[in-house]
């Protein structure tokens, strides 16, 4: 396996330092400044700027959405209408056939000579998922190929690409990838291989519930061909097409869950005449939706919606993914945002300094006891005694049917020691024990509502009902 490290490309540099035309974000308005690329060479592909515009089109229709739902009366329905469109064109856009009248022909081809901008979380052209490097935010925009199951696991296991919707999407993806490229191997070979793949990434990330369930998924659509098929073109062909289908049924879900939460927002009980003050913790933005978003689109989706907002962000250590990531959408997107210690957020929300608290669930069991983000157990145990909401983001990958209550949530943790060097300073002697829990369980006592794309959720889950 090649090391994917060695596959990787600065798209561009952000805010900070970067160009005057700003930041490039999930949200921006497709304006924002891009590297050239090399002109064209003589001879080539007479239609590589039409796949491009069609690729870059369909970055931007994906990941705009979630800064354009609220204006536009039922965007999740729209988005339903043209979900079998979405989902070839942003996976694979050799297979899109865009026919006449399509949302495509109303936008400019995009020039050849002009490097793509990314608009999710990543790309999937034939043979290979091409990621944002979520480890290179916010300085850079860096693109990181894998082209195989293992290849995606490498990047799960090293966060290159965070947030559970956005990693069960690339699983599915990964597992496809690794399927083309056995189509010619033996039926036991195969076999050996694409279980082999699926365990990897289970085993990867054991706490994801999306990523088991989109795992589950995709294998349960080769076992349906039959796993000693010998027709390796069809056992491929499946799995391609349910992975395509677990991205495209993500974006309808996850648009839908933003329109809940946005007229969640409209019955607030607000303890100030400013704009509404949200605190949203953990990963959660278009970058961890893998093409859409859930928490944190809800508060791009408001301030588009021209709601007044005003957006709290713990910054998320460890890996500071509030600070890096969640800041850097929330800039792209022109959001008025906050910056606070991890270790300031539950007192900001006790004294009531923000209206609502947002999280996103990693996993739900059936009695609603949630496994979040680190973090999140303070947020609700303050935001419980304050009177203030907290409210969860709950998607159908999360809700785990297999688990009754929080005594048997899986908590993951982290066995890189973080916490003794950052960014290659030390901050603790080598010698120091490191225990670094990446989440918390928080008690269905203490939700106050399960915000999902089918409205507000009480438990017991079901997911076959999600």
């Amino acid at each position: 396996m090649a090391d994917p490290t060695d596959s990787q490309a600065t798209i561009s540099p952000t805010a900070a330092g970067g160009s005057s035309d700003g930041p490039i974000g999930p949200a921006d308005a497709g304006s924002a400044a891009s590297a050239a690329a090399p002109s064209a060479a003589a001879g080539a592909d007479p239609n590589a700027g039409a796949d491009l515009a069609r690729r870059r089109f369909f970055r931007q229709f994906a990941g705009d959405v979630a800064s354009t739902a609220a204006t536009v009366i039922g965007a999740a329905q729209a988005l339903q209408r043209t979900s079998a469109e979405l989902a070839g064109a942003i996976l694979d856009p050799t297979r899109a056939a865009l026919g006449e009248g399509s949302a495509a022909t109303a936008v400019p081809l995009m020039e050849p000579t002009v490097a793509p901008i990314f608009r999710t979380s990543f790309l999937v052209d034939p043979g290979a998922i091409r990621f944002i490097d979520q480890r290179a935010l916010p300085e850079a925009v860096v693109e990181n190929i894998s082209i195989s199951a293992a290849e995606v696991a490498w990047a799960i296991r090293n966060e290159v690409v965070v947030g559970g919707p956005a990693v069960g999407q690339a699983a599915a993806i990964g597992i496809a990838l690794t399927a083309a490229r056995a189509t010619s191997s033996q039926p036991y070979a195969r076999r050996a291989t694409l279980r082999g793949a699926a365990a990897g990434l289970k085993k990867n990330n054991p706490t994801e519930a999306s990523l088991s369930w989109a795992v589950d998924r995709v294998m349960a659509a080769y076992e349906a061909v039959g796993e000693l098929d010998e027709d390796g073109e069809k056992i491929a062909d499946a799995i391609q097409a349910e992975a395509d289908a677990i991205v495209a049924e993500a974006a309808v879900e996850h648009g839908r869950l933003v329109e809940v939460g946005l007229s969640l927002l409209d019955d607030l009980p607000k303890t100030s005449d400013g704009p509404i003050r949200l605190l949203v913790h953990g990963p959660a933005g278009t970058l961890a939706g893998g093409q859409f978003g859930t928490a944190l689109a809800i508060a791009v989706a408001a301030h588009h919606a021209e709601k007044a907002v005003r957006v709290f962000v713990p910054e998320g250590r460890p890996g500071l993914v509030g600070a890096r990531i969640s800041c850097w959408e929330l800039a792209a997107a022109e959001v008025p945002h906050v910056l606070v210690p991890d270790a300031a957020a539950a007192g900001i929300v006790a004294s009531g300094g923000v209206d609502a608290v947002f999280v996103v669930a990693d996993r739900v069991a059936v009695n609603g006891d949630v496994a979040a983000p680190i973090g999140s157990y303070g947020l609700a145990a303050a935001a419980h005694d304050r009177g203030v909401p907290f409210l969860v983001c709950v998607t159908a990958g999360s809700l785990d049917p297999m688990v009754a209550d929080g005594a048997d949530l899986p908590v993951g943790r982290r066995e890189v020691p973080d916490l003794i060097r950052i960014s290659e300073a030390a901050r603790a002697p080598r010698s120091t024990d490191v225990f670094v829990p990446l989440e918390d369980v928080v008690p269905a006592a203490l939700v106050s509502e399960y915000v999902s794309a089918t409205g507000l959720r009480r438990p017991p889950f079901d997911p076959e009902t999600s």
